[in-house]
């Protein structure tokens, strides 16, 4: 099976010119990145979810489960990015150890994740945006905020359909200007968006405190009900499974290697920085949350930081944690459509895409046409497809690329053992095989549909693959060359 090699690898990395990506990443953009995609609108809903139905106030220890079958998966992420510093991200990392084939998989897979994903959030941010304006008497258009195949009931018992989701377009097509015009530009946006963030999280963490009430602790772990995930232990690991989401983002981190600065050092950095921040927070909120109200109130609620919010003074506080979803779900498609970009970027280098995809501005420095073409897809995608076609974001494609990474580590460390690692995965082989279990067992727990939709879109990516890729891949061309 073809492989591609570290030292060609490495020689991607040190290449430089007008066709190569800008190094204008630190350690600290990317740990900004990694919080813009990390704390989203996840975090003001699954929250209680989680603490309702099965952990109670102990989902904080749910965060910290969760926390820790992240990391296992970072730190072979930060070993990789740090012995491949090439844009990417896990589709690089299976090129290397797996060939071409599973490469191929992981990558086709990434994109799936990415580009519904930044649609579904697109969507959910027009939502959004219409409660904040709507607080403040400026109602627009039902026909100009949703899709054709949606309908909405006015004051007077009209029904009205859509035509397409302005909104959601405009977002998608803006972030994508900015990202065009650089990841210096970009990441400069994302630091401003994390920055307003993570002040509004800290606002409710540091305001709520005082009002917490310790009756609502009372008990940390509620009993078990006889029904495994409902409280007890079993619940505080069922929460995990369902707060693991808010964690999906780090490894977006991974995609940007080419563009920053001293990889082998600020990769680690951004990934593992970004994920152990965001836990502090997260265990943060979660017991400012569950302390002003009582876990029991969030049951069945979409919103459960407002209940919260109604057991202290600051009703101001209800519009600014709207505002934070509308900022958190921008962030969150901006690095979507990095990162996709930037695994675009990566198969089309390799000749498994056309090579419009791997085409550089020569003024940015950034592939142009393939944030074009791709955000003009995915603004029509979110304009005019329904929420509830497009479905919410899937972890399984991210879970997947998770134990391809940590199998790679296990890979790598018996055929280069000696290869230079800027950082190295504490306790091999031990890390690597927990972050595969953990994985695993995420990944079996999921419905099936979510299974069949995994296989529907790979099916596709195989036939474009052995349709197109296989026949101009760059390795696979070479090797023809070798044996004529």
């Amino acid at each position: 099976m073809l492989k591609k090699s570290l030292e060609l690898l490495r020689q991607e990395a040190a290449e430089t010119g007008a066709h190569t990506l800008k190094r204008t990443l630190g350690g600290f953009s990317l740990i900004a990145i990694g919080i813009g995609v990390i704390i989203g609108a996840g975090l003001f809903s699954l929250t209680g979810i989680a603490a309702a139905n099965n952990a109670g106030p102990a989902v904080t220890l749910s965060f910290v489960v969760a926390a820790v079958g992240c990391a296992f998966s970072a730190l072979c992420y930060a070993e990789f990015a740090s012995m491949v510093p090439v844009a990417g991200s896990a589709y690089t990392y299976a090129y290397a150890t797996m060939g071409e084939l599973f490469a191929w998989i992981i990558g086709w897979d990434l994109v799936l994740e990415y580009s519904v994903g930044a649609a579904t959030v697109a969507i959910s941010w027009s939502q959004y945006l219409l409660k904040f304006l709507s607080k403040y008497g400026i109602n627009l258009p039902p026909q100009l905020v949703l899709s054709p195949f949606e309908t909405a009931t006015l004051a007077d018992g009209t029904a009205v359909h859509g035509l397409v989701n302005i909104p959601a377009m405009l977002v998608v097509l803006a972030i994508t200007l900015i990202i065009i015009r650089g990841t210096s530009g970009s990441a400069w946006f994302n630091a401003l968006v994390v920055t307003l963030k993570v002040t509004v999280v800290l606002v409710f963490i540091a305001l709520g405190w005082q009002y917490i009430d310790p009756a609502n602790y009372q008990p940390y772990i509620p009993a078990n009900t006889g029904v495994f995930g409902e409280f007890g232990w079993s619940g505080i690991l069922r929460g995990a499974g369902v707060v693991f989401f808010v964690f999906i983002g780090f490894d977006i981190v991974a995609t940007m290697a080419q563009e920053t600065k001293n990889p082998q050092k600020n990769m680690p950095i951004g990934i593992i920085g970004s994920l152990l921040i965001c836990t502090v927070l997260f265990v943060l909120f979660g017991h400012v949350m569950t302390g002003l109200a009582n876990y029991t109130e969030f049951k069945n609620s979409a919103a459960p930081v407002a209940i919260a919010i109604e057991k202290t003074p600051y009703a101001w506080l209800s519009s600014a944690v709207i505002l934070a979803i509308i900022i958190g779900y921008t962030s969150v498609i901006l690095v979507d459509l990095l990162g996709q970009s930037r695994v675009f970027f990566s198969m089309a280098k390799d000749g498994l895409l056309p090579p419009v995809f791997a085409r550089i501005h020569s003024r940015f420095q950034t592939p142009l046409q393939s944030n074009l073409l791709l955000g003009v897809f995915i603004a029509l995608f979110a304009g005019f497809v329904p929420i509830s076609v497009v479905g919410e974001m899937t972890s399984i494609g991210t879970l997947l690329a998770f134990v391809m990474v940590c199998i790679g580590v296990l890979i790598m460390r018996k055929k280069e053992p000696n290869a230079p690692r800027g950082f190295r995965t504490p306790l091999v082989p031990l890390v690597p095989i927990l972050g595969i279990l953990t994985c695993l067992v995420m990944m079996v727990s999921l419905p099936w549909e979510t299974w069949l939709r995994l296989a529907v879109w790979l099916a596709i990516g195989l036939a474009i693959y052995y349709g197109y890729g296989r026949k101009h891949s760059n390795l696979g061309q070479e090797a023809q060359r070798q044996v004529a």
